[in-house]
């Protein structure tokens, strides 16, 4: 009664700035901080937001869910009983809070493994999929450190993949960095002939967090399991959204995310193969929680949410990946109908739909996003996009530098609804069109000019 009664206040709380919000539907209610600017006249005018120097009227509509996703509120109904009232250490064993916390934390491992086909005993929760990453890359290597010391990974992994990888490099271990083909896809002929007798592990993204494209997991789980490799995936881009069989797919380990599937940020977990057994050094050393693998205090409102989400993932990723397909379909064909020189970036055959990366030639970037300032959109992983380099991942691709900067990623979701689809269109043809008006090239092109022709003058 109390946690529902706290659940209705909560939300009781939050209506004011649902009625005030513009666009988005996706993001959640929060009410809008008050303006460290001043208005044209002095006092704080009603509906605007202002924040690092920008200012518009209302929220920005949400499309950026490969970021983070909205907490969907039946994980928040999940999780808050477990901050107001079973408040336990799930690893306290005399008393009622600990004993009710532990069977929570139980029946969330559970519900993880349900969703990639998994044992529970397989589950281990961690603080997110780059710990998972971290654990699985590092932590295998350095326990087969005496036998193994090759890995081989793509050039378009996550960043904390990569890095983890390099760390290993300056431990003595050899990486080879696979290319991709220009979808975005691995060779697999390429990545059978680069598996060599002391290569311990192969690690492919399953859903690539800035272009969408899914990987050939099962074929890649094949080619691993053929020549006695262990096959880690980062999944946290694919978790609830396309089908995973860890059995089928021959996954050795998995990194997975909590806030990539409308759960709460700061938890995941990390799926680690008991037959044939994946043994790997824990990189964190404490009391020995999550069986040694990750020690610390398991995080019950958050494990419980993440649980949570999976639940509902289950339930509904079908239908999910329906709409979701549609919407990405209406958002395409609609700047499509309206701009040329539009090119969706990787494989649109082996994507997943709510993920769509555009760029559009002849205008650039950065200035394209600071006039979608009513849109929330990414240049590409918001891990790196503070970064004005032009996406690794896009060069990986072989995407010329100059198109590699006009990258947008749309990310669509299970809130995102037709209305801000549209609105997103509305807004992106008319700054696409204001930057062309003012580009020379562009005006160049329309009169049939071949740029590439061109050699320009140095000075």
């Amino acid at each position: 009664m109390a946690t529902a009664a706290a659940s209705r206040l909560l939300r009781r709380a939050l209506n004011p700035a649902v009625a005030r919000r513009r666009f988005s539907t996706a993001a959640v209610a929060a009410e809008t901080p008050p303006s460290p600017l001043p208005s044209a006249t002095g006092e704080e005018e009603a509906g605007m937001v202002s924040m690092k120097g920008v200012r518009i009227s209302g929220r920005p509509l949400y499309l950026d869910m490969q970021a983070t996703t909205p907490v969907d509120p039946r994980v928040l109904d999940a999780m808050l009983p477990f901050y107001l009232s079973r408040f336990g250490n799930p690893h306290s064993r005399t008393h009622l809070y600990g004993w009710e916390s532990e069977s929570a934390v139980e029946a969330a491992r559970a519900s993880v493994a349900a969703l990639v086909a998994a044992d529970p005993k397989e589950i281990f929760f961690t603080s997110g999929a780059t710990e998972s990453n971290n654990i699985s890359v590092k932590g295998l290597m350095r326990f087969h450190r005496a036998r193994k010391h090759h890995v081989i990974t793509t050039q378009t992994e996550h960043k904390c993949v990569l890095d983890s990888c390099r760390h290993l490099q300056q431990e003595g271990f050899e990486i080879t960095y696979l290319p991709v083909r220009p979808d975005g896809l691995v060779d697999l002929g390429h990545l059978a002939d680069a598996i060599r007798p002391d290569t311990g592990l192969v690690s492919v993204m399953a859903v690539n967090n800035e272009i969408g494209v899914v990987q050939p997991l099962e074929e890649i789980g094949r080619i691993c399991r053929e020549k006695g490799v262990v096959f880690h995936t980062d999944a946290a881009q694919a978790l609830g959204k396309i089908p995973i069989d860890v059995e089928k797919m021959g996954i050795g380990l998995m990194s997975l995310s909590g806030h990539k599937i409308y759960g709460p940020k700061g938890v995941g977990a990390l799926y680690v193969r008991r037959r044939p057994r994946v043994r790997i050094e824990p990189q964190m050393n404490g009391g020995g929680q999550e069986r040694g693998i990750r020690s610390g205090t398991v995080p019950t409102p958050l494990v419980v949410g993440m649980g949570a989400a999976c639940d509902i993932a289950m339930k509904e990723m079908n239908y999910d990946g329906r709409r979701i397909s549609a919407l990405q379909e209406r958002l395409l064909n609609g700047i499509r109908a309206k701009l040329d020189g539009v090119v969706v970036n990787g494989s649109m055959e082996h994507r997943y739909p709510g993920n769509l990366n555009l760029s559009f030639a002849y205008v650039e970037g950065e200035s394209l996003l600071m006039g979608l300032k009513e849109v929330a959109v990414s240049s590409g992983s918001a891990c790196t996009s503070a970064s004005l380099e032009p996406s690794y991942v896009l060069r990986a691709l072989g995407v010329d530098e100059d198109m590699a900067h006009t990258s947008i990623r749309f990310g669509i979701g299970r809130f995102t609804t037709e209305a801000e689809i549209d609105k997103a269109i509305e807004l992106t043809v008319g700054q696409v069109e204001k930057l062309r008006e003012m580009s020379p090239l562009y005006e160049m092109v329309k009169e049939g000019i071949d740029i590439k022709s061109i050699q320009w003058a140095q000075h």
